[in-house]
């Protein structure tokens, strides 16, 4: 994997860090701001970057997420993603809520790491597509920009929790983890 890459995904974590730290929307309590000296993450590794087939469904069905705060939340699943991890196959489902943007996909999970090295409830990637998806696309999934969503960091954030169906049972050792 080129250095350009680990260089853009360190600049992202740096940038992402002083967010965190200065940032009026921070997720980070006010309170605990000063004592914040950076969010924790493996190390890159260009294994989790995988190449993902896209299956595009035409009439997403809704799915209703719970959340941390115990509400639900709709969204669609719009496609799913087939790779390969560690030799071993495994589908994501990728979610949109009605109305945003048709090039961004939301797609939240658990693994083996939930709740041993990263946030409990699971983590959250996005991916932006830079053209409609249709069936067969091959697009990059990055573990490595895994994310924990802010209600791990407050109470005062509410988030959706990765269905079952995101549920991998692998470990994926990429992105943000906790301490």
């Amino acid at each position: 994997m080129s250095d350009a890459w680990d260089d853009r995904l360190r600049q992202n974590r740096a940038e992402k860090d002083e967010f965190f730290a200065e940032h009026p929307q921070s997720p980070i309590p006010p309170d605990e701001r000063d004592d914040f000296d950076g969010l924790a993450y493996f190390d890159p590794d260009p294994d989790y970057r995988v190449e993902a087939t896209v299956t595009r469904h035409d009439e997403p069905a809704p799915v209703e997420m719970d959340t941390t705060d115990g509400r639900t939340v709709r969204y669609l699943h719009v496609v799913t993603f087939a790779f390969e991890l560690d030799g071993e196959s495994y589908d994501l489902a990728g979610y949109r809520q009605a109305g945003d943007d048709p090039a961004t996909f939301f797609v939240p999970f658990r693994d083996k790491t939930s709740g041993q090295q990263t946030y409990h409830r699971g983590r959250y990637m996005e991916l932006e597509a830079d053209e409609e998806l249709t069936d067969g696309d091959a697009v990059t999934l990055d573990f490595n920009l895994a994310y924990a969503p802010f209600c791990a960091y407050s109470d005062t954030f509410s988030c959706p929790l990765p269905p079952e169906t995101n549920w991998l049972e692998t470990t994926v050792e990429a992105g943000e983890r906790t301490r």
